[in-house]
């Protein structure tokens, strides 16, 4: 982008917006810890003090872009009733892994640098949280007590997922569609006693 136009006037939301831009674009290529406050300023053609204006560190804008990126994977998980749950499954573990691997850096460093973080994990629980929601809204439970075991084998199925995908963005010990359907073979598996009917008799779970 031409320097006269990195710095064009913008209004708050609109520089608020390229700075989240810039630092997701650093997060992914490089490891946390190598991302400076000062090289993202210098890309979006900002000054150091705009740039802490809307972010006061490099924790603040992490977050900002993790909880962003959280919001559009979301998007990109509305499950469809219409569609057979395998569908649904695989759209949205694609989804993700696409995200996982083209920002390996970030993602690794949500779920292994900044582990303990409160507003990082909050950020990665709230979207646990709502995909587990969307996906009970989906599944043809029989009665509400198998609702009820459903819901508790769904978090504890998105926590597995995270953890594994994490690892496996660490050493790539399997291919990314065996990954996925060792994911969704998983699911499948727990949650076929709790369905009026197998909702893939031809997959083994």
């Amino acid at each position: 982008m031409p320097v006269h136009e990195r710095r064009r006037r913008l209004s708050p939301a609109a520089r608020r917006a390229q700075l989240l831009s810039v630092g997701a674009r650093l997060f992914a290529a490089r490891p946390y810890e190598e991302v400076l406050m000062e090289e993202v300023a210098e890309q979006a053609g900002v000054s150091r003090a705009l740039l802490y204006r809307h972010f006061p560190g490099k924790h603040d804008l992490f977050a900002a872009v993790y909880r962003q990126a959280a919001d559009e994977l979301l998007a990109k998980s509305r499950f469809d009733p219409d569609d057979t749950l395998i569908e649904q499954l695989v759209e949205g573990m694609d989804a993700h892994l696409d995200y996982f691997i083209a920002n390996r850096h970030a993602v690794l460093a949500a779920n292994r640098v900044l582990a303990g973080d409160p507003v990082i994990q909050t950020i990665i629980t709230n979207e646990l949280d709502a995909l587990r929601a969307r996906l009970i809204g989906v599944l043809p439970f029989a009665n509400e007590a198998a609702r009820r075991a459903g819901s508790q084998i769904l978090r504890s199925w998105l926590v597995f997922v995270r953890v594994l995908v994490v690892d496996w963005l660490t050493e790539e010990t399997c291919t990314r569609e065996e990954l996925r359907d060792v994911c969704i073979g998983a699911v499948l598996g727990a949650l076929r006693p709790l369905l009026p009917a197998d909702p893939a008799p031809d997959r083994l779970g």
